[in-house]
């Protein structure tokens, strides 16, 4: 005959649930001994405070010496006095000041008699406009569109002869276009001599080159000398070795 088992006194039956138990156990002991810290006594110190009686700061009392009160004000009484009016005052009369036909005219002065005066103005009339173009010395004979030609072909020999390349500017390689504004005046000089270019080097040679420029007749407008203003580019340009 086969003998048959007790369920409730088998061993094995729960062993699942009791090692999963035993394991939850396992684990949360090794995580305590893992945070478990230790202190090194002689690193403590463990002081008493002991308070027998509390300090009280005494404030010192600053007096303070205001000034006095001011004292009240003073009635002031006054005394009229009533004075008999023994002078005679003269009442001023203001007159009108308008026109009547009882008053006098000026005589009309004649417009032959007023004398005007001539005013200088220091005009400038531009070279594309001006009646009659400042003359370079070479350029007196012919018509004006021959001396207007005549005074531009004869700025650029003036620039080309006088021309010469500065040495500092030869040496730092600088290159560029300077354009140069000049006046005329009423005498024929060269005034009021401004430049713009790439270098301050090369603005004081084409400066150099325009105060060469020979007097000249000075430019006319309604047949009285103008100053006239002028402009001439001057380039700069190294050459290729």
């Amino acid at each position: 005959m086969k003998s048959k088992k007790n369920p409730q006194v088998e061993i094995g039956r729960n062993s699942s649930l009791y090692f999963a138990i035993g394991l939850n156990i396992m684990l949360f002991a090794s995580w305590q001994l893992l945070e478990y810290k230790t202190y090194d006594k002689k690193d403590v110190a463990i002081d008493i405070l002991n308070m027998d009686e509390e300090f009280e700061e005494e404030i010192p009392i600053v007096n303070i010496n205001t000034p006095p009160p001011p004292p009240p004000p003073i009635a002031i009484q006054e005394s009229i006095k009533i004075v008999e009016d023994v002078v005679e005052i003269e009442e001023t009369i203001i007159e009108s000041t308008e026109s009547n036909q009882n008053d006098k005219i000026a005589p009309v002065i004649a417009v032959a008699d007023v004398s005007v005066e001539e005013v200088d103005e220091d005009v400038e009339v531009p070279f594309s406009v001006i009646e009659d173009v400042p003359v370079f010395p070479g350029c007196e004979n012919g018509s004006k569109t021959e001396k207007r030609n005549c005074f531009q072909l004869k700025m650029e020999e003036h620039v080309a002869k006088n021309f010469k390349y500065p040495e500092p500017a030869l040496d730092l390689g600088i290159q560029g276009k300077v354009f140069i504004i000049f006046v005329i005046d009423q005498d024929g000089f060269v005034s009021s001599i401004r430049s713009r270019g790439p270098d301050k080097i090369l603005e004081q040679e084409a400066e150099r080159i325009i105060k060469l420029l020979p007097k000249m007749i000075p430019g006319k407008q309604r047949g009285k000398p103008v100053k006239v203003p002028y402009s001439v580019p001057i380039v700069f340009r190294l050459m290729a070795s």
